[in-house]
């Protein structure tokens, strides 16, 4: 079926109370709840269900078999109205499940430009930041925050209420069950520092001085053998305070689950 740009096959099924942007597509089998509202351009493909509360941006793309918005698997949960709300081009791909928030955070956030490879989980409340790419299999608990630009390896599993800082990098197959600082690199068991993300930074236009910086902020955190307090002390007093150490000393000081390493 066509009308005004929007192409719905036949064998789909669209609540009266959906709100569909122009040019949306939506492939066979398809769902969509009401109190659902799909921006410009969404290409839904076979098998995809869009729960009530779900809203995506425009130019978002939804793989076979996805299902979105569903309510949270948490035992607290009421009822109460929640969204989930994906960004603007960002692409959910095969079978990935992401779940709307709960009277905590009343919504899940994934940004704009992301992607989420297959059966990927985003459990409730969670924010993830833009440019975030998320390897196949990730399994988030609830309210986990992503910064922007961060990129997870396949099969790795974030315990809930952690925190992984912009740019950082998580190597394939670990747990994560503290917070990540922002611009670092993480593998093993149990997950460690292994070195400032620089290959990303450069990709992503940082210069090579902020990026000496920062690896010298990292040697006073990881590799001095000073204390935590210590270490942030001779950071603030040795190092030029550049929006990258500033966002690095925030997030330190805001950690709740305590830093990795």
């Amino acid at each position: 079926m066509s009308e005004a740009g929007v192409v719905i096959h036949p064998t789909a099924v669209v609540d009266d109370g959906a709100l569909l942007g122009a040019g949306v597509e939506m492939g066979p089998y398809v769902v969509v709840e009401g109190n659902v509202v799909l921006g410009d351009g969404v290409r839904l493909s076979p098998h995809v269900h869009v729960a009530a509360g779900t809203r995506l941006a425009e130019g978002v793309k939804v793989f076979t078999g996805a299902a979105v918005g569903n309510i949270p698997q948490d035992l607290k949960f009421a009822g109460e109205e929640s969204t989930l709300e994906v960004g603007a081009r960002t692409v959910i791909r095969e079978f990935c499940t992401l779940h709307r928030g709960t009277v905590d955070r009343e919504r899940t956030v994934i940004g704009a430009d992301c992607l989420l490879m297959a059966y990927v989980h985003i459990a409730h409340d969670c924010v993830i930041g833009d440019h975030c790419i998320l390897a196949n299999n990730i399994q988030m608990g609830g309210h986990v925050v992503l910064g922007e630009w961060v990129i997870v390896g396949g099969s790795v599993s974030i315990h809930q209420f952690c925190h992984v800082g912009d740019h950082a990098m998580v190597g394939g197959g670990f747990r994560v069950v503290q917070d990540v600082p922002p611009y670092i690199r993480v593998a093993g068991e149990p997950l460690r520092p292994i070195g400032v993300n620089s290959i990303g930074l450069k990709r992503r236009g940082f210069e090579d001085e902020a990026i000496s910086v920062l690896k010298k902020a990292y040697r006073f955190l990881f590799r001095s053998g000073l204390n935590r307090s210590n270490a942030i002390e001779r950071i603030e007093a040795e190092l030029p305070q550049t929006p990258e150490i500033h966002n690095l000393l925030e997030f330190v000081e805001h950690s709740e689950r305590g830093l990795i390493g």
